[in-house]
């Protein structure tokens, strides 16, 4: 018990900045909501369309810039700064290519959006907010490999701050673009767009500028960016990387399947599913910080070679999300109605957003638990049993419940939110029941990982 009360602590240590920075993050997006909401309920639900084909692309390269946090903790945790700069440099390249190509294909795809059934009055006014927020993808990614590579090397406040500052000026930005204040046009759901676009373009050069210049990262920041780069290093972050964003892809392309059969239901269930995944994925902002943090300390504990440390830190984080998504269902079930109302004037839309968040209170508790556990099989670097068990729990098991209780069983927009429900207890079970095993008989179980990329891996027991 000793060991989990102090795990946790040190968990807790590093979670904390990084919660908040999530939060700050995710207050970006509740921010448009609630100023997008105010314009009326047909921009409120352009966003949601737009914004959930955003969020399965951004998922999938986030997945592949996870093994980035991974390998810079590993050799952190070893006292190999240098081999860290080079982790960070190889996984900054690949991310910018992913970054690139993905987003060239989603602009190539904007001119296919008729195809996906949505109301005719959300087609019509999803672009250029649509445009905007696709481009804005690669100050998004440069901005997480560089946070991301803070926080590996425990300096999380500074990455907290930033986005802090992000949130503030987006929201001023949404002020005068938005609503045409200080002489500017009003330019509605576009305006968001390029408060968005501009506000991450900003946030990318503060946090470079920050980790350049800063004592801290001078031992772990690339000697040089041209050149120099190791095939093996490539191979290992995608090795690990295309699982992972297989994996989240599978997760995100539910939610995003969840939303396209939402706008077939009209542009009322689209708006109130907007409200619902908002306040969700707000509160969900804190078990992923925490997740994030298990990551890392898994990946660093591996790298000490703590191994016997590996349950208490898993397992001490659960009970943390477990207390902390208990709360956030019992807020949504009391004060579900107060929270959709603040998103936009629309009777109707208000009434099912507050049906919506009863259900998301339901899988509050599992969405924590299935984040926190793939997070910590993540820095076992244990990632392609946990992309079967994702690919199974969202697209054979979430969708097909979600069609099948909202369309034959006429259960509508809330028959589509159980069945991802459904699909999120699932994941939860397999991937905790995955941990479990990999560390039973403190740690034996471990696939070692070596210090350098060019070394023989051992194959896991």
């Amino acid at each position: 018990m000793s060991s989990y009360v102090q795990e946790t602590r040190r968990t807790l240590s590093l979670a904390g900045p990084i919660i908040i920075g999530q939060v700050s993050q995710m207050l970006m997006g509740v921010t448009d909501a609630l100023m997008i909401g105010q314009v009326g309920k047909v921009p409120l639900a352009a966003s949601a369309f737009a914004g959930s084909l955003f969020g399965f692309f951004f998922m999938v390269v986030v997945g592949l810039m996870i093994p980035i946090s991974v390998m810079v903790s590993r050799a952190h945790g070893g006292g190999d700064e240098a081999e860290a700069a080079e982790w960070m440099k190889n996984g900054t390249v690949l991310a910018t290519i992913a970054g690139t190509v993905g987003m060239i294909f989603m602009l190539a795809l904007g001119t296919q959006l008729h195809r996906f059934g949505q109301p005719a009055e959300v087609l019509a006014g999803v672009n250029p907010y649509y445009t905007l927020i696709m481009v804005s993808v690669l100050p998004t990614i440069w901005f997480q490999v560089m946070r991301q590579f803070g926080e590996s090397l425990e300096r999380p406040m500074m990455p907290m701050v930033i986005l802090l500052a992000g949130v503030a000026l987006n929201v001023l930005l949404n002020w005068i673009l938005i609503y045409g204040n200080w002489g500017a046009p009003a330019l509605g759901l576009a305006g968001a767009g390029w408060a968005t676009l501009i506000s991450r373009f900003i946030g990318v050069f503060v946090i470079w500028a920050w980790i350049k210049h800063s004592r801290c990262f001078a031992a772990a920041w690339p000697r040089r960016w041209w050149g120099g780069y190791s095939v093996a290093r490539f191979k290992r972050l995608l090795g690990l990387g295309v699982p992972i964003a297989f994996s989240l892809s599978f997760e995100a392309g539910a939610f995003t399947g969840a939303a396209l059969m939402m706008g077939w239901f009209g542009s009322t269930a689209l708006a109130a599913h907007q409200i619902a995944i908002t306040c969700a994925a707000f509160t969900f902002m804190v078990p992923l910080g925490l997740a994030m943090a298990v990551s890392m300390r898994v990946g660093r504990a591996v790298g000490e070679g703590r191994v016997e440390a590996l349950r208490a830190i898993g397992n001490g984080a659960q009970i943390v999300s477990g207390i902390i998504m208990v709360s956030f269902a019992l807020l949504f079930v009391v004060a579900g109605k107060p929270l959709a109302d603040a998103f936009v004037n629309e009777a109707g839309v208000v009434a099912l957003a507050a049906k919506l968040l009863i259900v998301a209170a339901i899988f509050q508790l599992a969405d924590g638990a299935q984040v926190v556990a793939a997070s910590a099989l993540r820095g076992l670097t244990d990632v392609k049993v946990p992309t079967a068990i994702t690919a199974l729990a969202y697209w054979g098991f979430a969708l097909p419940t979600a069609w099948w209780f909202g369309f034959r069983l006429d259960w509508g927009p809330i028959g589509i939110w159980w069945g991802l429900a459904a699909g999120l207890i699932f994941a939860s079970i397999a991937l905790n029941r995955r941990f479990m095993r990999l560390t039973r008989d403190r740690g034996a179980h471990v696939i070692r990982e070596p210090a350098k990329a060019e070394e023989p891996l051992s194959a896991p027991s």
